[in-house]
Protein backbone atom coordinates (compact mmCIF):
# COMPACT_ATOMS: atom_id res chain seq x y z
CA UNK A 1 0.00 0.00 0.00
CA UNK A 2 3.05 2.41 -0.10
CA UNK A 3 1.39 4.64 -2.72
CA UNK A 4 -2.37 4.62 -0.99
CA UNK A 5 -3.07 7.80 0.75
CA UNK A 6 -5.14 8.77 3.99
CA UNK A 7 -7.59 11.35 2.67
CA UNK A 8 -7.86 13.78 5.49
CA UNK A 9 -11.89 15.06 4.19
CA UNK A 10 -12.75 18.62 5.75
CA UNK A 11 -14.17 18.70 9.30
CA UNK A 12 -17.24 20.75 10.61
CA UNK A 13 -20.67 20.85 10.43
CA UNK A 14 -22.24 19.51 6.97
CA UNK A 15 -25.58 21.53 7.25
CA UNK A 16 -28.89 21.52 9.07
CA UNK A 17 -30.07 18.95 10.86
CA UNK A 18 -33.45 17.27 12.01
CA UNK A 19 -31.78 16.60 15.17
CA UNK A 20 -30.65 18.68 18.24
CA UNK A 21 -28.41 17.24 20.52
CA UNK A 22 -24.88 17.06 21.63
CA UNK A 23 -24.46 13.52 21.12
CA UNK A 24 -21.46 11.67 19.68
CA UNK A 25 -21.56 8.57 17.50
CA UNK A 26 -18.49 6.99 16.24
CA UNK A 27 -19.45 5.04 12.51
CA UNK A 28 -16.94 2.83 11.28
CA UNK A 29 -17.54 1.63 6.83
CA UNK A 30 -15.68 -1.14 5.14
CA UNK A 31 -18.55 -2.67 2.97
CA UNK A 32 -16.37 -2.28 -0.04
CA UNK A 33 -12.96 -0.64 -0.81
CA UNK A 34 -12.88 2.48 1.31
CA UNK A 35 -12.05 1.86 4.61
CA UNK A 36 -13.49 4.57 6.69
CA UNK A 37 -14.25 6.32 10.03
CA UNK A 38 -16.36 9.42 11.22
CA UNK A 39 -17.11 10.73 14.48
CA UNK A 40 -20.64 12.68 14.50
CA UNK A 41 -22.75 14.50 16.82
CA UNK A 42 -26.54 15.03 17.01
CA UNK A 43 -26.01 19.00 16.62
CA UNK A 44 -25.47 17.34 12.68
CA UNK A 45 -21.46 18.33 13.39
CA UNK A 46 -18.84 16.69 12.24
CA UNK A 47 -16.25 15.59 14.24
CA UNK A 48 -14.16 13.61 11.94
CA UNK A 49 -14.00 12.12 8.39
CA UNK A 50 -11.38 10.17 7.42
CA UNK A 51 -11.70 7.96 4.68
CA UNK A 52 -8.77 5.41 3.49
CA UNK A 53 -8.90 4.63 -0.64
CA UNK A 54 -7.93 1.61 -2.16
CA UNK A 55 -7.60 2.44 -5.63
CA UNK A 56 -4.58 2.07 -5.97
CA UNK A 57 -4.37 -1.48 -5.27
CA UNK A 58 -7.33 -2.43 -7.00
CA UNK A 59 -6.57 -0.27 -10.03
CA UNK A 60 -4.15 -3.35 -12.10
CA UNK A 61 -7.24 -5.28 -11.47
CA UNK A 62 -10.16 -3.25 -13.38
CA UNK A 63 -12.42 -3.66 -10.29
CA UNK A 64 -12.37 -4.55 -6.51
CA UNK A 65 -11.08 -8.17 -5.15
CA UNK A 66 -12.55 -8.64 -1.99
CA UNK A 67 -9.50 -10.82 -0.56
CA UNK A 68 -7.34 -7.75 -0.67
CA UNK A 69 -9.89 -5.22 0.10
CA UNK A 70 -10.49 -7.33 3.64
CA UNK A 71 -6.94 -7.60 4.22
CA UNK A 72 -6.46 -3.69 3.98
CA UNK A 73 -9.37 -3.01 5.90
CA UNK A 74 -7.64 -5.25 9.07
CA UNK A 75 -4.00 -3.11 8.33
CA UNK A 76 -5.52 -0.07 8.66
CA UNK A 77 -9.00 0.11 10.80
CA UNK A 78 -7.17 0.56 13.55
CA UNK A 79 -5.14 3.62 13.32
CA UNK A 80 -8.25 5.22 11.47
CA UNK A 81 -10.08 4.83 14.42
CA UNK A 82 -7.38 6.35 16.61
CA UNK A 83 -7.00 9.76 14.70
CA UNK A 84 -10.39 10.09 14.65
CA UNK A 85 -10.76 9.64 18.11
CA UNK A 86 -7.95 12.53 18.19
CA UNK A 87 -9.70 15.14 15.48
CA UNK A 88 -12.52 14.79 16.63
CA UNK A 89 -10.84 15.41 20.44
CA UNK A 90 -13.11 13.02 22.28
CA UNK A 91 -12.60 9.98 24.66
CA UNK A 92 -14.33 6.52 24.56
CA UNK A 93 -15.86 8.00 27.49
CA UNK A 94 -17.59 11.00 25.58
CA UNK A 95 -19.42 8.22 22.55
CA UNK A 96 -22.51 7.81 23.18
CA UNK A 97 -22.64 4.89 20.60
CA UNK A 98 -20.63 2.78 17.97
CA UNK A 99 -22.95 2.36 14.48
CA UNK A 100 -21.23 0.09 11.82
CA UNK A 101 -21.77 -1.16 8.66
CA UNK A 102 -23.19 -4.64 9.02
CA UNK A 103 -23.52 -5.38 5.00
CA UNK A 104 -25.08 -5.22 2.32
CA UNK A 105 -21.24 -5.26 0.87
CA UNK A 106 -18.33 -7.41 0.15
CA UNK A 107 -18.61 -9.44 3.26
CA UNK A 108 -14.85 -10.03 4.39
CA UNK A 109 -14.77 -6.06 4.53
CA UNK A 110 -17.88 -5.95 6.59
CA UNK A 111 -16.81 -8.80 9.18
CA UNK A 112 -13.86 -7.10 9.68
CA UNK A 113 -15.17 -3.46 10.45
CA UNK A 114 -18.44 -5.59 12.40
CA UNK A 115 -15.70 -7.20 14.64
CA UNK A 116 -14.05 -4.31 15.26
CA UNK A 117 -17.15 -1.88 16.44
CA UNK A 118 -17.95 -5.01 18.49
CA UNK A 119 -15.10 -5.58 20.36
CA UNK A 120 -14.90 -1.59 20.55
CA UNK A 121 -18.78 -1.96 22.34
CA UNK A 122 -17.95 -4.81 24.43
CA UNK A 123 -14.65 -3.03 25.62
CA UNK A 124 -16.16 0.51 26.66
CA UNK A 125 -20.21 -0.75 27.50
CA UNK A 126 -20.81 1.16 24.24
CA UNK A 127 -24.59 0.07 23.03
CA UNK A 128 -23.86 -1.06 19.46
CA UNK A 129 -26.13 0.26 16.32
CA UNK A 130 -25.43 -1.95 13.29
CA UNK A 131 -26.64 0.00 9.83
CA UNK A 132 -27.39 -1.26 6.86
CA UNK A 133 -25.07 0.42 4.47
CA UNK A 134 -27.86 1.46 1.49
CA UNK A 135 -30.05 3.44 4.55
CA UNK A 136 -26.40 5.39 5.46
CA UNK A 137 -27.01 6.69 1.79
CA UNK A 138 -30.44 7.18 2.36
CA UNK A 139 -30.48 9.29 4.89
CA UNK A 140 -27.68 11.39 4.22
CA UNK A 141 -29.71 14.01 2.92
CA UNK A 142 -31.38 14.12 6.42
CA UNK A 143 -28.08 15.34 7.80
CA UNK A 144 -26.53 17.65 4.79
CA UNK A 145 -30.29 19.34 3.88
CA UNK A 146 -32.45 18.72 7.06
CA UNK A 147 -34.67 16.80 4.50
CA UNK A 148 -38.25 15.73 6.15
CA UNK A 149 -40.20 12.86 5.54
CA UNK A 150 -41.30 11.45 2.85
CA UNK A 151 -38.89 11.68 0.13
CA UNK A 152 -38.26 9.71 -3.04
CA UNK A 153 -34.82 8.48 -3.22
CA UNK A 154 -32.84 7.59 -6.08
CA UNK A 155 -29.78 5.09 -5.09
CA UNK A 156 -27.14 4.55 -8.14
CA UNK A 157 -24.12 3.17 -6.99
CA UNK A 158 -21.63 0.20 -8.19
CA UNK A 159 -23.63 -2.66 -6.06
CA UNK A 160 -27.07 -0.97 -6.16
CA UNK A 161 -29.86 1.00 -8.45
CA UNK A 162 -33.20 1.18 -6.75
CA UNK A 163 -36.13 3.91 -6.22
CA UNK A 164 -37.56 3.87 -3.05
CA UNK A 165 -39.84 5.89 -1.20
CA UNK A 166 -38.87 6.72 2.46
CA UNK A 167 -41.51 7.56 4.45
CA UNK A 168 -39.28 7.08 7.50
CA UNK A 169 -36.29 5.45 9.39
CA UNK A 170 -36.37 1.66 8.20
CA UNK A 171 -39.72 2.39 6.30
CA UNK A 172 -38.92 2.11 2.52
CA UNK A 173 -41.19 1.04 -0.41
CA UNK A 174 -39.42 0.20 -2.90
CA UNK A 175 -40.87 1.25 -6.50
CA UNK A 176 -38.26 0.06 -9.41
CA UNK A 177 -34.56 -1.88 -9.18
CA UNK A 178 -32.42 -2.88 -11.74
CA UNK A 179 -33.00 -6.26 -13.28
CA UNK A 180 -29.23 -6.46 -13.78
CA UNK A 181 -25.96 -4.25 -13.58
CA UNK A 182 -26.12 -1.91 -11.32
CA UNK A 183 -25.54 1.50 -12.99
CA UNK A 184 -22.12 1.75 -11.46
CA UNK A 185 -20.97 -1.75 -12.13
CA UNK A 186 -22.33 -0.83 -15.89
CA UNK A 187 -19.63 2.43 -15.60
CA UNK A 188 -16.86 0.08 -14.61
CA UNK A 189 -17.24 -2.11 -16.74
CA UNK A 190 -17.65 0.49 -19.87
CA UNK A 191 -14.42 2.17 -18.34
CA UNK A 192 -12.38 -1.36 -18.56
CA UNK A 193 -13.79 -2.02 -21.99
CA UNK A 194 -12.80 1.45 -23.22
CA UNK A 195 -9.21 1.41 -21.29
CA UNK A 196 -9.93 4.71 -19.29
CA UNK A 197 -9.27 3.23 -15.55
CA UNK A 198 -10.69 2.49 -12.58
CA UNK A 199 -12.49 3.31 -10.49
CA UNK A 200 -14.91 3.59 -14.02
CA UNK A 201 -17.64 6.30 -13.63
CA UNK A 202 -15.07 9.38 -12.69
CA UNK A 203 -12.68 7.97 -15.42
CA UNK A 204 -16.07 7.65 -18.00
CA UNK A 205 -17.42 10.99 -16.86
CA UNK A 206 -13.24 12.66 -17.74
CA UNK A 207 -13.06 11.18 -20.87
CA UNK A 208 -16.79 12.08 -21.96
CA UNK A 209 -16.24 15.97 -21.24
CA UNK A 210 -16.52 18.37 -24.57
CA UNK A 211 -17.06 15.13 -26.27
CA UNK A 212 -20.22 14.11 -29.09
CA UNK A 213 -22.33 12.14 -27.22
CA UNK A 214 -24.65 11.70 -30.24
CA UNK A 215 -21.85 9.93 -32.34
CA UNK A 216 -22.93 6.29 -31.08
CA UNK A 217 -26.04 5.37 -31.46
CA UNK A 218 -26.80 3.58 -28.22
CA UNK A 219 -29.89 1.49 -26.74
CA UNK A 220 -31.65 3.20 -23.47
CA UNK A 221 -32.88 -0.15 -22.09
CA UNK A 222 -36.26 0.28 -20.49
CA UNK A 223 -36.66 3.74 -21.85
CA UNK A 224 -40.57 4.70 -22.38
CA UNK A 225 -41.71 1.56 -20.64
CA UNK A 226 -43.94 1.35 -17.33
CA UNK A 227 -42.79 1.12 -14.45
CA UNK A 228 -39.40 2.02 -13.21
CA UNK A 229 -37.15 -0.86 -13.48
CA UNK A 230 -33.87 -0.29 -15.08
CA UNK A 231 -31.42 -2.26 -16.93
CA UNK A 232 -28.07 -1.84 -18.10
CA UNK A 233 -26.04 -5.04 -19.45
CA UNK A 234 -27.52 -4.77 -23.09
CA UNK A 235 -25.81 -0.88 -23.37
CA UNK A 236 -22.40 -2.18 -22.01
CA UNK A 237 -23.30 -5.07 -24.94
CA UNK A 238 -23.15 -2.34 -27.39
CA UNK A 239 -20.52 -0.32 -26.24
CA UNK A 240 -18.33 -3.69 -26.98
CA UNK A 241 -20.36 -4.13 -30.03
CA UNK A 242 -19.80 -0.58 -31.12
CA UNK A 243 -15.56 -0.52 -30.68
CA UNK A 244 -15.42 -3.73 -32.63
CA UNK A 245 -17.25 -2.05 -35.39
CA UNK A 246 -15.59 0.90 -35.44
CA UNK A 247 -12.06 -0.95 -35.30
CA UNK A 248 -9.18 0.35 -33.30
CA UNK A 249 -10.10 3.32 -31.52
CA UNK A 250 -8.00 6.89 -30.97
CA UNK A 251 -8.15 8.77 -27.72
CA UNK A 252 -11.21 10.81 -29.99
CA UNK A 253 -13.16 7.35 -30.59
CA UNK A 254 -13.20 6.54 -26.83
CA UNK A 255 -14.09 9.77 -25.69
CA UNK A 256 -16.93 10.15 -28.48
CA UNK A 257 -18.47 6.45 -27.19
CA UNK A 258 -17.80 7.15 -23.12
CA UNK A 259 -20.08 10.84 -23.83
CA UNK A 260 -22.76 8.20 -25.69
CA UNK A 261 -22.61 5.90 -23.33
CA UNK A 262 -22.84 8.38 -20.45
CA UNK A 263 -26.22 9.99 -22.19
CA UNK A 264 -27.44 7.08 -22.51
CA UNK A 265 -27.06 6.21 -18.93
CA UNK A 266 -28.49 9.68 -18.34
CA UNK A 267 -31.66 9.46 -20.71
CA UNK A 268 -32.50 6.41 -19.08
CA UNK A 269 -32.28 7.39 -15.65
CA UNK A 270 -34.40 10.32 -15.81
CA UNK A 271 -37.32 8.38 -17.81
CA UNK A 272 -37.35 5.98 -14.83
CA UNK A 273 -37.23 8.51 -12.27
CA UNK A 274 -39.71 10.58 -13.92
CA UNK A 275 -41.90 7.31 -13.68
CA UNK A 276 -41.43 6.99 -10.38
CA UNK A 277 -42.04 10.38 -9.10
CA UNK A 278 -45.40 9.65 -10.79
CA UNK A 279 -45.86 6.72 -8.50
CA UNK A 280 -44.35 8.67 -5.60
CA UNK A 281 -46.83 11.41 -5.97
CA UNK A 282 -50.23 8.91 -5.74
CA UNK A 283 -49.22 7.91 -2.39
CA UNK A 284 -47.70 11.65 -1.15
CA UNK A 285 -49.67 14.11 -3.40
CA UNK A 286 -47.97 17.03 -1.53
CA UNK A 287 -44.42 16.04 -0.83
CA UNK A 288 -42.23 17.69 -3.27
CA UNK A 289 -38.58 16.03 -2.53
CA UNK A 290 -36.29 14.13 -5.05
CA UNK A 291 -33.14 12.51 -3.34
CA UNK A 292 -30.12 11.00 -5.50
CA UNK A 293 -27.67 9.59 -3.36
CA UNK A 294 -25.13 6.29 -3.84
CA UNK A 295 -21.54 6.75 -6.21
CA UNK A 296 -23.09 7.44 -9.15
CA UNK A 297 -24.56 10.76 -8.09
CA UNK A 298 -21.30 12.38 -8.15
CA UNK A 299 -21.42 12.66 -11.64
CA UNK A 300 -22.41 16.34 -12.52
CA UNK A 301 -24.03 15.35 -16.34
CA UNK A 302 -26.52 13.18 -14.46
CA UNK A 303 -27.04 15.84 -11.24
CA UNK A 304 -28.03 18.53 -13.77
CA UNK A 305 -29.80 16.18 -15.89
CA UNK A 306 -32.04 14.95 -12.49
CA UNK A 307 -32.71 18.39 -11.64
CA UNK A 308 -34.31 19.28 -14.94
CA UNK A 309 -36.16 16.27 -14.32
CA UNK A 310 -37.45 17.30 -11.17
CA UNK A 311 -38.45 20.76 -11.54
CA UNK A 312 -40.30 19.42 -15.05
CA UNK A 313 -42.33 17.97 -12.31
CA UNK A 314 -42.71 20.26 -9.44
CA UNK A 315 -40.12 18.52 -7.11
CA UNK A 316 -36.81 19.71 -5.54
CA UNK A 317 -33.74 18.02 -6.39
CA UNK A 318 -31.27 17.35 -3.23
CA UNK A 319 -28.15 15.47 -3.55
CA UNK A 320 -25.37 15.29 -1.02
CA UNK A 321 -21.79 16.54 -1.61
CA UNK A 322 -19.90 14.34 -3.81
CA UNK A 323 -17.45 13.14 -1.10
CA UNK A 324 -21.12 12.02 0.71
CA UNK A 325 -22.26 10.59 -2.31
CA UNK A 326 -19.18 7.77 -1.94
CA UNK A 327 -19.10 5.41 0.80
CA UNK A 328 -17.82 7.18 3.94
CA UNK A 329 -18.51 6.87 7.28
CA UNK A 330 -19.99 10.23 8.00
CA UNK A 331 -23.42 8.58 6.48
CA UNK A 332 -22.97 5.72 8.81
CA UNK A 333 -22.72 7.57 12.01
CA UNK A 334 -25.74 9.76 11.00
CA UNK A 335 -28.06 6.41 10.06
CA UNK A 336 -26.64 4.98 13.42
CA UNK A 337 -27.65 8.50 15.34
CA UNK A 338 -30.86 8.12 13.99
CA UNK A 339 -31.50 4.93 14.88
CA UNK A 340 -29.78 5.85 18.37
CA UNK A 341 -32.35 8.16 18.89
CA UNK A 342 -35.50 6.06 18.53
CA UNK A 343 -34.30 3.78 20.81
CA UNK A 344 -33.17 1.30 18.36
CA UNK A 345 -29.41 -0.62 19.19
CA UNK A 346 -28.42 -4.40 18.27
CA UNK A 347 -26.85 -7.39 20.10
CA UNK A 348 -23.22 -8.17 19.79
CA UNK A 349 -23.74 -11.37 17.90
CA UNK A 350 -25.24 -9.28 15.02
CA UNK A 351 -24.62 -11.22 12.10
CA UNK A 352 -22.68 -9.36 8.73
CA UNK A 353 -24.98 -9.64 6.00
CA UNK A 354 -23.39 -9.73 2.06
CA UNK A 355 -27.04 -8.98 0.85
CA UNK A 356 -29.66 -6.77 3.15
CA UNK A 357 -32.43 -5.19 1.22
CA UNK A 358 -33.77 -2.10 2.34
CA UNK A 359 -37.28 -3.06 1.57
CA UNK A 360 -37.61 -6.62 2.49
CA UNK A 361 -41.21 -6.91 1.46
CA UNK A 362 -40.07 -6.11 -2.63
CA UNK A 363 -37.04 -8.67 -2.22
CA UNK A 364 -39.00 -11.41 -1.15
CA UNK A 365 -41.47 -10.50 -4.00
CA UNK A 366 -38.91 -10.25 -6.53
CA UNK A 367 -37.66 -14.30 -5.22
CA UNK A 368 -40.76 -14.83 -5.49
CA UNK A 369 -41.22 -14.27 -8.97
CA UNK A 370 -38.06 -16.19 -10.30
CA UNK A 371 -38.39 -19.25 -8.24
Amino acid sequence: MSTTEIAWLPVGKAGPAPYIGAMNVLGIETSCDETAVAVVNGDGDVLADLVLSQIDEHAPYGGVVPEIAARSHIDHLDPLIGRAMEEANLTWADLDAIAVTAGPGLVGGVIVGLMEAKAIAAAHRLPLVAVNHLEGHALTARLTDGVDFPYLLLLISGGHCQLLIVDGVGRYQRLGTTVDDAVGEAFDKTAKLLGLGFPGGPAVEKAAQGADSTRFSLPRPMLGRDGCDFSFSGLKTAVRHAMETEGPLDDGDRADLAASFQQAIVDTITDRTANAIAMFHAVHPVASTLVVAGGVAANKALRQALEATAEAHAMTLVAPPPRLCTDNAVMIAWAGLERFRLGETDPLDIPARARWPLDPEAAAASAGAKA
